[in-house]
Parts: C-alpha cells; sequence; structure tokens
C-alpha cells in the first residue's frame, strides 16, 4: 500500500466513523469530489488541507500519517468488556466514548476482526438507546440484524439485536413493525429450545400487542412465555415471563391476579444480582398498586422511592422518567397536584421528542393535576396533546380511552359540544362508524 492510498483509506473509515458525508466533510471550502479523489488515493492533499481535515475529523494531522498499526484482537476484547460494564453500571457517556475510540482502531474490512466488530457496533447501538438517541439507535439496530442475517451470525446475537431494535421501535410509536421485525424473528427460530435470549424478545412483543391493545394475543403469547420459561429452568426468564403476563392481566381487568404474578416476579428477581432489573419490576408493582380496582398510592411510593436511586444510578433515560411518570401518578392520588406536575415535568425533559408512547401518558398526568387545581384550560391542552400522541403512536385503544376521559373533563367544565367530539374521536379510534345519519346532519362539532 501506497503513503496516498494509506492516508486517502485513513481519511474515509474517520469520516464514516464520525457520520459525516464527503459533502459535510468537503464544507466550507472544498468540494466533494476532491474528497473523494483523497480517499481514492488519486490527489495528494496539501498540508493546509490536510490541518482542515483533521480538525473536522476530530483528530491531530499527524495522525493521518502515522502507519496503520494492526490492532491487537485480545486487546480490544478487553476494552470492549470495560465498556460493556460501563453500560451495564448505568454509564452509557463513557461506554460511549470507549467503543466510539475503538471502532477508529478496526478498520470495516478486517475480516479478522468481524467479532470484535459487531461487538463494538452493538455496544455503540446499545449506548444509544440508553441516552434515548432512539432514531439513530433503531437505524444502527437495523444495519446490525441485516449483519446478522448476511454474516450467520449466531442465534443470541440476532435474538439481542431485534429485542434491542423493537424497543426502539415501541418507545417510538411504531409498533406494527415492532410486531412484524419480532414475530418473523422468532417465527425463524420456533423449531429450535428456547433460549433465554429467545424469551426475552418474546417478552418484548408480548408488551407490544399489550402497548396496541391486542390483549387477545398477548395473552396467549403470556401462557405460551411462563411453559417456555418452565422448560428452560431459568428463574429470570421465569421472572420476565411472570412479568409480562401481570401487565396482561391488568389490561385484562384482573388486577388480583395480575398483583400475585408481579409479586411473584419481584421476589425472583430479588433472588439475582441485577439492581437494575429488579428496581424496574418494582417499578411496575408500583404502577399495578396505582391502578388496580383497591388502588394503594402509599405502598405504590414507597416501592418507587425504593427504585428511583437505583434507576437514577444504573438506569437508562426511559426508565428514571417512568419512574418519574409513576411518582406523579401517585402525588395525584395522594391530592399532591404540584408535586406530580414537578415530577411529570422532569419525566418530559428525559423523554425529549422521541418518546411518545410515555409522552403521552405523561400529559394525561399533567392534565389530571391540573384538574385538581381546577386550571381547565391547562387539562384540556394536557389531554389533547396525550391523546394525539397516542394517536400517532398506533396505540389506538389507550388514545380512545384518553379522548374518553377528556370528554369527562369537558362534560365538568360545561363544555358539552366539545365533549360530545372528544367521544366521537374515541369512539371512531375503537372502529365505530355511524351509518344512521349522513354527514350534513351532524352539526356537533368541536370548535
Amino acid at each position: 500500500m501506497t503513503e496516498n492510498e494509506s492516508l486517502g483509506s485513513r481519511i474515509r473509515r474517520l469520516r464514516r466513523a464520525a457520520g459525516l458525508s464527503q459533502e459535510a466533510l468537503a464544507r466550507p471550502d472544498l468540494s466533494p469530489s476532491y474528497i473523494s479523489l483523497v480517499e481514492a488515493g488519486k490527489r495528494i492533499p496539501s498540508q493546509e488541507v490536510i490541518a482542515q481535515l483533521a480538525e473536522r475529523l476530530g483528530c491531530d494531522a499527524s495522525y493521518l500519517f502515522e502507519p496503520l498499526a494492526e490492532p491487537d484482537i485480545a486487546d480490544l476484547g478487553v476494552e470492549v468488556r470495560y465498556a460493556q460494564l460501563a453500560l451495564r453500571n448505568g454509564d452509557a457517556e463513557a461506554a460511549f466514548t470507549t467503543l466510539t475510540n475503538l471502532r477508529l482502531k478496526v478498520p470495516a474490512t478486517a475480516t479478522d476482526h468481524r467479532d470484535v466488530l459487531f461487538s463494538i457496533d452493538l455496544g455503540i447501538a446499545q449506548c444509544l438507546e440508553h441516552k434515548g438517541n432512539l432514531e439513530e439507535a433503531a437505524v444502527r439496530f437495523e444495519a446490525l440484524r441485516q449483519r446478522c442475517a448476511e454474516h450467520e451470525r449466531g442465534r443470541v446475537e440476532e435474538l439481542s439485536v431485534v429485542m434491542s431494535l423493537c424497543r426502539c421501535y415501541r418507545e417510538l410509536g411504531n409498533l406494527s413493525h415492532a410486531i412484524q421485525v419480532a414475530e418473523e424473528t422468532l417465527a425463524g427460530v420456533a423449531e429450535l429450545p428456547p433460549t433465554i435470549e429467545y424469551l426475552e424478545l418474546f417478552s418484548t412483543l408480548i408488551g407490544i400487542y399489550c402497548e396496541r391493545g391486542d390483549l387477545h394475543r398477548a395473552g396467549f403469547l403470556a401462557s405460551q412465555a411462563i411453559s417456555h420459561a418452565e422448560i428452560i429452568t431459568d428463574r429470570r426468564a421465569l421472572g420476565g415471563a411472570y412479568w409480562n403476563a401481570s401487565a396482561v392481566l391488568h389490561r385484562q381487568g384482573r388486577s388480583h391476579e395480575a398483583l400475585a404474578l408481579i409479586k411473584k416476579a419481584v421476589a425472583i428477581y430479588a433472588e439475582g444480582d441485577d439492581e437494575r432489573a429488579l428496581a424496574r419490576v418494582r417499578n411496575a408493582h408500583a404502577t399495578l398498586l396505582l391502578q388496580s380496582e383497591e388502588a394503594n398510592p402509599e405502598a405504590a411510593k414507597t416501592l418507587l422511592e425504593q427504585s428511583a436511586a437505583t434507576l437514577r444510578a444504573l438506569g437508562s433515560s426511559i426508565d428514571v422518567a417512568y419512574v418519574e411518570t409513576a411518582m406523579a401518578r401517585a402525588d395525584v392520588m395522594l391530592g399532591r397536584p404540584d408535586s406530580a406536575i414537578e415530577h411529570a415535568e422532569r419525566a418530559l425533559d428525559l423523554l425529549g421528542s422521541e418518546h411518545r408512547l410515555e409522552s403521552a401518558r405523561v400529559h394525561l398526568v399533567i392534565a389530571t393535576a391540573h384538574l385538581l387545581r381546577d386550571d381547565h384550560e391547562a387539562v384540556q391542552a394536557a389531554y389533547e396533546r396525550g391523546a394525539l400522541l397516542l394517536e400517532a403512536s398506533e396505540a389506538g385503544r389507550q388514545a380512545a380511552f384518553a379522548w374518553s376521559e377528556l370528554a369527562e373533563i369537558l362534560e365538568r367544565s360545561g363544555e358539552n359540544e366539545r365533549a360530545v367530539w372528544a367521544y366521537r374521536q374515541g369512539m371512531q379510534l375503537l372502529g365505530h362508524r355511524s351509518t344512521l345519519l349522513s354527514t350534513r346532519h351532524r352539526d356537533v362539532k368541536g370548535t
């Protein structure tokens, strides 16, 4: 390899690792075609141009001319494991920095390093998910899924990638695509004995069906998940199956059965050393206590306070947002609207613009808190935002409930015409289409 080719190859690798196009690297005073020629080894850039490129690529100019050293596979593996440990301990930023730096050391064409390269790219995607950058994470998980198919990677890796991908789609509100991807992947391994990774993806799919309101399918899968978990005799898998089955039972209105299963799940997770998972299942337990027929907000608040500290240290932004939302619900039920709004606003800050499903739920909690303060204008605005977010995220059943709650609030406020409009919005989401009167005879509208 000549010096020019080494320089061009290195510039191309650094540009791609930085996520820059040739046009972006060229701006403002170079052309994309010139960058293309440099990367192909057909142009020798001046020292001034090299300094410009190095600054845009985030490296020293001297680095572009250094000989390319073959990275040691053992050293790379150790660094990847340290990054994975940092991510597991809640330090996604440190893990992301380590992994992106490692990515610069390994050329994309290095076939001898294919396994460690896959681990690095998977870790980067997981860090992005952990930090709440869902759209970018989903793009990277999709690319990894494609690599699993092309290079016939192991079943465990494929299931792990698809599970993370489906979680991202779920939070982004793209429930139909998440279900399609999960169902296709599970069908491809259905003839093989179930594994922990299989059950984790299975559980993710159950949760997505719950979000979409397909409780019959979710219930059927939940019973299968428990049977599979008992076969492989893995305690954590069984705990996860109980967890998801409790969510289905709760949505079906069977709160007592749901609470019995979630308590079993908490007990199983308490046996292990995964503090984050234990905190998350405690949060789920608290949510059931808040939403059951015999609600117990005091007990729920105690559980939430136990899980909050752990998740702030080890959890993702969405984990913490879930806790803040649940605390807001508890405060509403305890008659503390100001505290509820503070928790809810913290949740919205953590969620940003990408977590449409959870953001919708937060808006509904805020609306209820404003109702306690008799601020009906704020109530109406929050409920409408929540319902529209749910509708846009394909969670039609939940959006219908939100519109129904809005109608009740509007009735209390004396706005009967808008209440009728809100009821109709919800009925349409549930599939109701009236044919008794033509549209020109329907004179009740929302204004």
